[in-house]
Formats: C-alpha cells, sequence, structure tokens
C-alpha cells in the first residue's frame, strides 16, 4: 500500500496566499457593506479635515466639547445649505433647458453650412439627426408638463348618463387635491429621494463628533496593535501622520474651495446661467485627479454653446478654464504642497477606478483623499509600508539597485542612462560611491551565490569599464579646464608625483574599484602603479622591496576577501615595517568597526569604506610622503 507524502508548504507562498484571501475579503466586505463603510470614510475624511479647526479653537481657550459643537454644526449647516442649493439648481435647470433650443438648432445650422465634402457632410446629418432627436424629447416633456399644470385630464369616452354623474361629481376633488398638495406631502417629495444620502451623512456627521472628542483614544488603541515594542517610533510617526493629513486635507479643501469660488464668479460674470452650481461642481469633481476638472468644466462649456446665439462667449469659457487650471496646478499647488504630493500618476487614477467600483460617485470624490492618507501612513508605519511602495511617487528601486538590475537584464542603454541622470545631480566622483561601486559588491555576491553565470559576471564588469571610462574623460575635461584658470608661474618648479603601489586582493571587481581610485586622484600629484591579479604575495613583497614603495592601496570589495587582506597587510608590515599600507574595503556597509579593528591589528594604518574617504586620507598624506620622496630622490 503507497504512502501518502505531504510536501511540506513555503512559508512565502502560506504567507502569499493568506494576504490574498484576506484582501478579497476586505475588498468583498467594503463592496457589500458599503453602507455602513462610506459614513465611516467620510467621518475619517471630515474628522482629519475639521481637526486643525478645533485645536485652533482651543487654543482660544475654548474646550474640547464646545470646539467640536461648533465645528461639526458650521460643518452640518455648510453641508446642508449646499445640498438645498444643488438641489434648487438642478430643479430650475431642467426646467430652463426647453428655451436653449434655437441656440442649438441655429449652431447646427452653423455647422451645416460649413459642411463640405463626404466627411463634413456626414458630420452634418449626424448633428441634425441628434438636434431632431432632442426636439422630439424637448416637445414630448413640455407637452407632458403642459397638461399637467393645467389640470386638464384626458377625455374620457362617455359610457352612460348614470356613469357620468358620479364621474363628475370627483373630478373637482381630484382636481382640488391634486392642485394644492399639503406642505407635509411636498416636505416628503423633496426628501425621499435623498433620504438614503441625508442618512450616511447624518451618521458620519455623529462619528466625527465622537471621533474628534476621543481621537487621543482612538490614537492610542491604533498604537497598541501596530506598537509591538516600538512606542516612540510608532507614537512620533502617528503623530506626523495625522498632522501630514490634516494639513493635506485642510489645503486640498481650500484649493478646490476657492478654485470652484473662482470659477463660478467667472462664469456669473461672462453671463452663464447656474453659476454657482457650476462651481460647486467644480470644487467637489476637482477631488478627481487629473480628469475632475476637465470633466467639470464641459458641462458649463456646454451650457454656454447652448445660451448664447454666438460662438465668443462660448470660447471665453474654455480659455477662462485654461487659464484658472494652469494657475492652479502650475502656482498654486506647488507652493502649497510642494512639488508633489507623494502618489504616483498611475495609482490615483488606478485607484479613482477601484473606490468608484466600490462606493460609486462618493468613491470617486474620496479616491484622492483616502489613497494619500494610505501613503502617508505607509511611509510612517512599517506594517503597511507596501501602500507607500504600490502608491508612492518615490522610486521602487534605489540608484544603484537600478542600475545593477539593468545590467542583470543585460540592458546596458538603460543603465548608462541612469549613470548619466545621476551625474546631472550628483558630482561624477561621487557616482562611483553611489552606482558603480555597489553594483560590483551585488555582482559578488549574487556570484558567490551561484545566482549570476561567469557570462553575466563578465558583461556586469565589462559595462561597468565602459561608464567608468566614460566618466573618467568627464572628470579629465573638467580637471583640465580647472588647471587652465590656474597655470603655474614661470619660475615654479612642477610639483614631484607620489608613486602609490595599488594592489586588488582577489578578483577583477577590486581591480576595476583600484581603477575608479586612480580616476579619482590628481594625476599631477599621483603616480599610481596597479599590480596584476596573479600575483602572488610574496612576489607583492618582492616587488616592494625593489621599488622601494613608501606606500600600498589594497582595493578588497566585500563580501568576502577579509583573511586574504589580513595575511597581505600582515606579510607586508613585517618585511616593511615603515610602509604605508591603507585598504579599500569600499562598498561595506556592515561590521565596519569589526574590519576595521581587526586590519589594524595586522598592520595597516588606515582602512576606508568608500572611494571618497580612501582619496581624502591619501590627499592628507600627500605633503609628508612628496617630501620623503624629494628627500629620497636627492640622496
Amino acid at each position: 500500500m503507497a504512502k501518502l507524502s505531504l510536501a511540506p508548504v513555503c512559508p512565502g507562498t502560506l504567507t502569499i496566499l493568506t494576504s490574498a484571501i484576506v484582501g478579497v475579503v476586505l475588498i468583498g466586505a467594503l463592496y457589500w457593506a458599503q453602507t455602513v463603510f462610506i459614513p465611516v470614510a467620510l467621518a475619517v475624511f471630515l474628522a482629519f479635515l475639521l481637526a486643525p479647526i478645533v485645536t485652533a479653537l482651543q487654543r482660544w481657550r475654548l474646550g474640547r466639547r464646545p470646539s467640536v459643537v461648533v465645528v461639526v454644526l458650521l460643518a452640518a449647516l455648510v453641508l446642508g445649505g449646499v445640498v438645498w442649493m444643488v438641489k434648487v439648481e438642478l430643479t430650475n435647470l431642467a426646467h430652463e433647458l426647453p428655451t436653449y433650443t434655437q441656440n442649438i438648432q441655429d449652431k447646427v445650422k452653423y455647422l451645416r453650412q460649413l459642411g463640405h465634402g463626404v466627411g463634413m457632410e456626414r458630420l452634418g446629418k449626424l448633428t441634425a439627426d441628434i438636434a431632431e432627436e432632442w426636439e422630439k424629447t424637448l416637445s414630448n416633456s413640455t407637452g407632458e408638463e403642459t397638461v399637467s399644470q393645467d389640470g386638464v385630464l384626458p377625455a374620457v369616452p362617455e359610457k352612460s348618463s348614470t356613469a357620468a354623474a358620479p364621474l363628475e361629481s370627483s373630478v373637482p376633488a381630484l382636481l382640488t387635491h391634486s392642485a394644492s398638495p399639503t406642505w407635509p406631502s411636498r416636505l416628503m417629495d423633496f426628501f425621499s429621494p435623498v433620504m438614503p444620502s441625508l442618512g450616511s451623512l447624518g451618521l458620519a456627521l455623529v462619528l466625527v463628533v465622537f471621533m474628534l472628542l476621543e481621537r487621543e483614544a482612538l490614537r492610542n488603541r491604533l498604537i497598541r496593535l501596530v506598537g509591538h515594542g516600538r512606542m516612540t517610533a510608532t507614537t512620533k510617526a502617528l503623530d506626523d501622520a495625522g498632522g501630514r493629513i490634516s494639513r493635506y486635507l485642510f489645503r486640498q479643501l481650500t484649493v478646490n474651495g476657492t478654485y470652484g469660488l473662482a470659477w463660478g464668479l467667472a462664469l456669473y460674470f461672462i453671463g452663464v446661467d447656474y453659476a454657482l452650481l457650476w462651481g460647486f461642481l467644480a470644487a467637489v469633481l476637482r477631488y478627481v485627479p487629473y480628469v475632475g476638472a476637465p470633466f467639470a468644466s464641459l458641462l458649463p462649456i456646454a451650457l454656454s454653446l447652448a445660451q448664447f446665439p454666438g460662438w465668443w462667449l462660448p470660447i471665453a469659457v474654455i480659455g477662462l478654464f485654461i487659464v484658472l487650471e494652469l494657475v492652479c496646478s502650475n502656482a498654486v499647488e506647488p507652493w502649497l504642497y510642494g512639488q508633489t504630493i507623494g502618489v504616483s500618476a498611475v495609482a490615483m487614477l488606478i485607484a479613482a477606478a477601484f473606490w468608484t467600483f466600490l462606493w460609486g460617485p462618493i468613491g470617486l470624490v474620496l479616491s484622492g483623499p483616502l489613497t494619500v492618507c494610505l501613503v502617508v501612513l505607509g511611509k510612517h508605519v512599517p506594517e503597511l509600508e507596501f501602500f507607500a511602495v504600490l502608491l508612492g511617487d518615490a522610486p521602487a528601486l534605489d540608484a544603484d539597485v537600478s542600475y545593477y538590475q539593468r545590467l542583470l537584464a543585460r540592458d546596458q542603454d538603460e543603465a548608462a542612462q541612469l549613470v548619466l541622470k545621476q551625474v546631472k545631480v550628483s558630482p561624477p566622483e561621487q557616482v562611483y560611491d553611489e552606482l558603480l561601486v555597489p553594483a560590483l559588491v551585488y555582482t559578488k555576491r549574487d556570484r558567490g551565490r551561484d545566482f549570476l553565470t561567469e557570462s553575466d559576471e563578465e558583461f556586469v564588469f565589462q559595462a561597468t569599464h565602459e561608464v567608468m571610462e566614460d566618466l573618467g574623460e568627464r572628470r579629465s575635461a573638467a580637471t583640465l579646464a580647472a588647471t587652465k584658470k590656474t597655470p603655474v608661474s614661470a619660475g615654479q618648479a612642477p610639483p614631484s608625483r607620489v608613486h602609490i603601489l595599488a594592489c586588488p586582493a582577489r578578483d577583477h571587481a577590486d581591480r576595476l574599484a583600484i581603477e575608479m581610485l586612480r580616476q579619482l586622484l590628481n594625476p599631477a600629484d599621483w603616480d599610481m602603479e596597479i599590480t596584476a591579479l596573479e600575483t602572488l604575495t610574496a612576489e607583492l613583497v618582492a616587488h616592494v622591496t625593489e621599488e622601494k614603495s613608501a606606500l600600498i592601496c589594497i582595493g578588497a570589495l566585500p563580501p568576502g576577501g577579509l583573511a586574504h587582506t589580513r595575511y597581505l597587510c600582515k606579510r607586508l608590515r613585517a618585511r616593511h615595517p615603515d610602509l604605508k599600507i591603507i585598504v579599500g574595503r569600499w562598498g561595506l556597509t556592515d561590521n565596519v568597526d569589526t574590519n576595521r579593528e581587526q586590519l589594524l591589528e595586522v598592520g595597516a594604518d588606515l582602512m576606508a569604506t568608500t572611494l571618497l574617504e580612501t582619496r581624502k586620507q591619501l590627499n592628507d598624506w600627500l605633503p609628508v610622503l612628496a617630501y620623503e620622496e624629494r628627500k629620497t630622490g636627492t640622496m
């Protein structure tokens, strides 16, 4: 009988599966329980938005509870007034639409007259068909409204004189009841379509009151959940995140409100009907990233085309939108927010589609604030860091990792572009330590783990060598230009060059790093000799004796190489007590102090972890070494 064997489950696979299940359940809950989650999201949004105002009132010696009550009541009055205004404006707009029929017909005729050729004739026919259907719709709706307003009922066929009497007696009562409805029925007719929305808004306002009253308690509960022994760091992170979110939402409300007010006032002075409605829609839809403001401008532009007989005023409305959007996007928002809000454009659009799918129009409006909140929390709470990675606009990979990744993909062109981009923001000598040396360290690490083939390693080394030569030419050109500005005097003797012997500890990566060091050193001061990779320790010691070298630099990139470097230092120190030995553990980030102690114990004078640090140490030694060179030369 065959035995049943169970294969071990990979912990990473189990974690991914669990996260996927939790994500699906969470998304399903957000969709099916939106009646609960939408008021909660609105409450969180309003709580962050109103918190600075409550804090300001508290500073004015007003208590916490009075401050919260006053702020929430004012917010409720503002929201109620806005909802009432929008309802009235939409009702009036629906009744006024038939008055724009003549202007629409005139513009359609004008466009039809411009049509010459097959394409324009088809366009003219299309617009004519649209206008015809529009007229039919308006005529039908107008006829229905006329019947209802006049109170005339459809004719009833005569059946009998006995049936006519009761009918005639009931008609006046019916007309009286329909012509003068009571005020409760009017009130119910007005509020019945918006009762669910008003209920959600009322629940959100109640939640806002309690969130503002107990925000410290809510913060402490969140710290208890995500702190896990990092109480100080978590407290500072949440306070900073809460302050950043509140400031961002308040500034966004200020910008969008000012934008909507300016848009509405400008339309009012131009003469566009229902300017307040368009201003409100512009302020609300501007919460939708990138597409909200253009979409909000389409309705008043279309109304201006239907309202005004000519073309100049609609063109003025279009120009007004362009100017206002350019000023707001390029001047006001960068001044208030900074250059970026920390969310990528793609993430904003995907988030808008996601929240619209879940919660409809409310989700579309809240998508921007919700995404920003998630990114800020991801930057400060380690457990939510994946939000900052997925939604943030910061590069997902560091510059050195991106450079190395492009080399692994054998995309040398893009790798070179990354280097050139880094050169624009950093001096060329810093690029060695920021990009090239870390790439060599990653290559040695992955090669030691058998993650790279020999061919991949050779490609990385070759590409890095070519990039290094390009940087060396740029640096040589800059050095030559600086030398021309400070020429040597006629009677001044040229400075003597100090001979330095450079030794790669083990492999080709160490030699490339030493080549970078040679490019960083001033050739007028230093004469560097690089030994071959095949040089044995005994041969190196003999070569130092033969050349009477006073300084040797050993390049040993991590990982590994420490034991062999210690052996070299020990042999050299035993044979040449006066020799200056400097070790370059370039790219080392872990156990730096331990490496330094072990190397100094066996005879090394200095150890550096960057090429710039090595150059500084050598330049500090330069006066003494140059004096010894001249002294030795004259003897």
